[in-house]
């Protein structure tokens, strides 16, 4: 039976992040991290960045694929780091009593889990995108990180860009003037991941640890490791992937938090293979707007999209690749991507102010959690875990209103679908046990 999760939402809606206590025991105090999740992002990012801040160490690697670890601690060896301890299961990383915080790179359906789990055992948390794989979690982890008094940092770097932060603070000062409308896009390239077969679970692969809250099922490729995106019990689709980064810069810069409606439609085209997600979606969202010139409300946009496409807002990425934001207002409008943004201003829209960004964000975004944990103060964090649930709700709330093939209202104080049974019925999922993200953290 999924719980019901209206009872504390109104609450959380309005909840103050916790206030500071004393500050980290000394400044110049080592900050010992442990990497949950050592393969992609985990290796390609986690791992190298942290020890290029100061005084913060690589303590302890967590995996449930014990074949990565050799060639991991072979690169600690070969720059010259501390050898860090490694687990298999999260829970005996989190009775070591000489980590102070983990950073998780795992799958999805993993992340708020580990993020709540982490807090109960007193360790401060990076998750990566989306933190949170249901609206459920994201509640959870406010709720978590406020009684524990943990930092809880959600993995969107590209709100410590100083490059973004300029371009939101010119459309907080009306640089566009009234802005009513953003548009997020992840237009990039993906291909068929095929059928593969269920067979035995490869040897050194804890797969029951890797399913975690998730039902259980056979061992299959396309639902172990990257492919595990474009399943519903553990990923997101790409809206929740790559998308999330848009998703949450739109939010952003158009100023507003949860919707009171959503709609959502999309297929998965053109391929006949495993994916459950769609490879092509449109989400619209509206939000109250009480200082609105017109209509009280604002829109937000997204679309995803995985093959052949043309390129929008004059930006583009990689080959074949479109990802940014566009914001719509009534003097200009604003294209924001790579790290940078410039907008085209009045009727002939010409060009306006620009800016890029000169510095490395990841590393801005991992200095930003050690500071806050050494200041003890989530309120410096660029990515704090209220606005983490809030953009990752969007994700969720538009891959309900697809899955469900119709358009639903929202209570943003309740955090509840209005009169819609089925749809609050996927608010959260049914933790398989012992994996359970508790109604009471």
């Amino acid at each position: 039976m999924k719980r019901s999760i209206g009872a504390t939402a109104s609450a959380i809606t309005g909840l103050s992040l916790w206030p500071t206590r004393s500050s980290w025991a000394g400044a110049n105090d080592r900050v010992r991290v442990a990497v949950v999740g050592i393969r992609g992002h985990g290796f390609g990012s986690h791992i190298r960045s942290y020890p290029l801040l100061g005084n913060v160490e690589v303590a302890a690697l967590c995996d449930v694929d014990e074949n990565l670890f050799p060639e991991r601690l072979k690169w600690f060896e070969k720059n010259n780091k501390p050898i860090p301890k490694t687990y298999v299961d999260i829970r005996k990383l989190l009775e070591d009593k000489s980590i102070d915080a983990i950073s998780v790179a795992t799958p999805n359906h993993w992340h708020a889990l580990a993020g709540v789990w982490a807090c109960q055992a007193g360790k401060h948390a990076h998750i990566e995108k989306p933190f949170t794989h249901n609206v459920f979690e994201g509640q959870k982890l406010i709720e978590a990180a406020r009684r524990y008094k943990c930092i809880v940092h959600h993995g969107t770097e590209s709100r410590s860009s100083e490059a973004y932060q300029q371009a939101v603070e010119f459309l907080r000062k009306g640089g566009l003037g009234e802005v009513y409308m953003a548009k997020g896009m992840c237009y990039k390239w993906r291909n068929t991941i095929k059928h593969t077969a269920e067979e035995p679970v490869p040897p050194g692969v804890h797969y029951d640890l890797w399913l975690g809250p998730a039902p259980k099922r056979p061992f299959s490729r396309n639902r172990f490791h990257y492919n595990w995106h474009w399943h519903w019990d553990y990923g997101n689709g790409d809206i929740g992937n790559q998308g999330i980064h848009e998703m949450d810069k739109a939010r952003w810069g158009l100023g507003v938090t949860l919707p009171t409606k959503v709609m959502s439609m999309g297929g998965h085209f053109m391929f006949d293979d495993d994916q459950e997600t769609a490879n092509a979606q449109i989400a619209v969202f509206e939000f109250p707007n009480p200082k609105g010139g017109g209509d009280k409300k604002k829109i937000l946009q997204f679309e995803v999209r995985h093959w052949i496409t043309n390129y929008e807002g004059s930006f583009a990425g990689p080959p074949s690749n479109n990802i940014g934001n566009i914001f719509y207002g009534s003097e200009g409008y604003m294209v924001m991507y790579g790290e940078q943004w410039k907008t085209y201003m009045g009727k002939k829209r010409e060009p306006g102010p620009s800016g890029k960004e000169s510095k490395n964000t990841d590393l801005l975004h991992y200095q930003n959690f050690i500071d806050a944990i050494r200041a003890n103060d989530p309120s410096i964090l660029r990515g704090n875990v209220k606005e983490g649930h809030y953009s990752c709700a969007l994700v969720h709330l538009a891959n309900t209103s697809y899955r469900l093939g119709r358009s639903l209202n929202f209570d943003p104080q309740k955090q509840r679908y209005i009169a819609d049974d089925e749809a609050n019925e996927m608010l959260t999922r049914d933790y398989r046990k012992p994996f359970v993200v508790p109604e009471k953290v």
